[in-house]
């Protein structure tokens, strides 16, 4: 079992910035892959950006390109999501979710609460 946990959201003003964090823990397995998601009300769950074990980083949402950037802390077993230049349109609740395991193909999928995240004058 992985727990994670996020942390880092607010109430931010449109061109601010955050940081989110998720921290692992209770893992015996390797992490494999780190994902940032989103979910803004009433839509669907997307992908923002992801980071493999080897630091590998995709950014899936060409709207946080160049605003957004993932880095990890082994060494704390958290992944970061530093949030610049924000704006309304990125308001949605952020999960960040891990592939554990030896590989992609049988690595369990696990999910952290969420962090809210709002971007409002």
């Amino acid at each position: 079992q992985v727990q994670l946990v996020e942390s880092g959201g607010g109430l931010v003003q449109p061109g601010g910035s955050l940081r989110l964090s998720c921290a692992a823990s209770g893992t015996t397995l390797e992490i494999l892959v780190t994902g940032w998601y989103r979910q803004a009300p009433g839509k669907q769950r997307e992908l923002v950006a992801t980071i493999s074990k080897s630091g590998y980083i995709n950014y899936e949402d060409d709207s946080v390109k160049g605003r957004f950037t993932v880095s990890s802390d082994k060494t704390k077993n958290t992944v970061y999501l530093q949030m610049n230049s924000l704006k309304p349109e990125d308001t949605a609740v952020y999960y960040c979710n891990v592939l554990s395991g030896t590989n992609l193909e049988t690595a369990a999928i696990y999910w952290g609460q969420g962090t809210q995240v709002t971007v409002a004058s």
